[in-house]
């Protein structure tokens, strides 16, 4: 029962499965101190799903968004990204799969300062095999007027939903996002959290969200809840709570 109740294998066909991680764990060596991260950890993601992983600072969520989407590696265990192990890839072919299938999106925003928000999608549709073009994903992410101004022209909020377009613009087949709401107000918060919903329904990018905030798991399709390391349950929204009906 354990690998049902942690990977939730049981409401949808494997031919959906996304990423399968079996038995993985991560300890990283800190002098003479081993700090272990994870701990044998079973899940799987969906095609097309909005999973919301939810646990306190220190519970393993960002190792384990860092090894999914390939930024890190496990010390045990296998990921696998449809029929690739990700656990066998060396450096370079690592950097091919996050170029070609993952976007990323993190708490801070990571915009070059001198390059406006049009120059700073268009870093990532320049190199993508199959990208919108940069006005399209600004327009998705409702920024259509701000293209021509700079990241330091842009409110936080703004900003972020630059680094959500920049993400999307190669049309990637995962969104995994590290706290992308921890740096802003809760109005924000929501206004962005909407975008990313957006971008799940409108182009059904199998979409992870990482949050200490509980209130954020509402909007999931699944809530993966990790503590010390360990996924300590798995539950499925009966009904999900649209971002602007959050009660932050």
């Amino acid at each position: 029962m354990k690998d049902q109740h942690e990977t939730g294998n049981s409401s949808r066909d494997e031919g959906d499965t996304v990423f399968r991680v079996r038995g993985v764990s991560k300890v990283y060596h800190m002098g003479e101190v081993d700090v272990n991260a994870l701990h044998d950890v079973d899940l799987d993601l969906f095609a097309g799903e909005f999973a919301v992983l939810l646990g306190p600072s220190g519970s393993g969520k960002s190792t384990l968004l860092n090894i999914i989407g390939g930024l890190d590696v496990p010390t045990g265990g296998t990921v696998r990204y449809r029929d690739q192990d990700l656990t066998v890839f060396d450096d370079t072919t690592l950097t091919r799969y996050r170029r070609e299938h993952v976007g990323f999106v993190f708490q801070f925003y990571n915009l070059i300062p001198s390059l406006t928000a049009l120059e700073n999608v268009a870093l990532v549709t320049d190199i993508a095999a199959n990208p919108m073009e940069p006005e399209e994903a600004l327009r998705l992410v409702d920024l259509s007027d701000r293209m021509d101004h700079f990241p330091s022209q842009m409110s936080g909020g703004e900003q972020q939903r630059i680094a959500i377009a920049r993400a999307v613009a190669k049309r990637p087949d995962v969104l995994l996002c590290d706290e992308p709401t921890g740096a802003l107000d809760a109005k924000t918060g929501i206004r962005v959290l909407e975008v990313i919903d957006r971008v799940n329904r409108e182009l059904g990018t199998t979409t992870a969200v990482i949050t200490h905030n509980a209130i954020i798991s509402e909007m999931a399709d699944r809530v993966i809840l990790l503590s010390g390391g360990s996924i300590s349950g798995v539950r499925r929204n009966e009904r999900k709570i649209r971002p602007k009906d959050l009660e932050w």
